[in-house]
């Protein structure tokens, strides 16, 4: 049994699992940033902080409110939600998100001495507010996709690069993109396990929009598109960023076909585990990759 406001507690409404989305964007910039004789630790150990720090509050943010919105039902498949368990008061949790964004704002003003300060405060506050609305509205809008591929790609990718390096390159961009791509899996196999809740929520996804079988062609897709964009690296003479990714496909496809033989229910909460890892492999092939190269 879990004690109400206890420190296991506050690590379940966490979700360490998802971490890894935010932890992928800083260690691929920072690699291309280390290959292009750029790399500073300080401001990449402050980008990865507020990262991760962002990432609690999103999570935090989306407890809260699916609880306050009465939409944690019973027949929901994803992860038990801390609220509504009884774990965390709706008081502590509204103090936790308060703590987490302070913190987060706190670090990312470490950073303002790497580059423009003005640009770097306009991406902290787009940050905070994509935190907010993200759960609160742009998810239910079908926008969810679209947010990821800028706030896990966009923005953190080419973020971290800039304070590093203090430029913007177009193997930045590149990498910004395969970021987005890659992380979005996650957000498609969370969508795709619930699609009949959300469809009963009134939670407009794209697979609530056009079906489970776009759902799975979109999850095993994206996990393609992401390695084929690793191709451009070839013509920047990267040979080993373009090369090493190739690892991530069998585990991709392997991942894939388990997912659409569970087709549903609690069982696909192991299939976002697997995919976690696979994100996370891909990224550490990749980077290691513009370390050799």
């Amino acid at each position: 049994m879990v004690k109400q406001n206890s420190i296991r507690a506050w690590i379940l409404a966490v979700r360490p699992k998802t971490l890894t989305g935010a932890c992928i964007p800083v260690l691929v910039a920072s690699a291309l940033a280390y290959s292009d004789d750029r790399l500073k630790w300080a401001p990449a150990l402050v980008c990865l902080v507020f990262a991760s720090l962002m990432q609690v509050a999103a999570n935090l943010i989306n407890d809260l409110f699916d609880y306050l919105k009465g939409s944690d039902r019973a027949d929901r498949l994803g992860p038990e939600r801390a609220c509504a368990q009884g774990w965390i008061s709706v008081k502590a949790m509204k103090c936790g998100i308060a703590v987490t964004v302070v913190l987060a704002c706190a670090f990312g003003c470490l950073l303002l001495s790497f580059g423009n300060p003005y640009i770097l405060v306009l991406i902290g506050v787009g940050c905070v507010i994509f935190a907010f609305l993200y759960t609160t509205l742009l998810s239910y809008c079908g926008l969810g996709d679209l947010l990821v591929w800028v706030f896990f790609g966009l923005v953190p990718v080419m973020g971290t690069y800039y304070v590093e390096t203090g430029r913007v390159t177009m193997d930045a961009a590149l990498c910004a993109v395969v970021c987005g791509v890659l992380i979005d899996t996650l957000l498609v196999l969370n969508n795709y396990r619930d699609r009949d809740t959300d469809r009963r929520d009134g939670k407009h996804t794209l697979i609530v929009r056009w079906g489970e079988r776009f759902g799975r062609y979109f999850y095993l897709g994206l996990g393609l598109f992401a390695w084929v964009l690793c191709l451009v690296f070839l013509w920047e003479g990267r040979i080993w960023a373009c090369i090493l990714p190739l690892l991530y496909l069998p585990m991709h496809l392997k991942t894939w076909r388990e997912m659409v033989q569970i087709f549903q229910g609690r069982a696909l909460n192991e299939i976002l585990g697997k995919t976690s890892r696979n994100m996370l492999i891909f990224a550490l092939l990749l980077a290691l990759g513009f370390i050799l190269s």
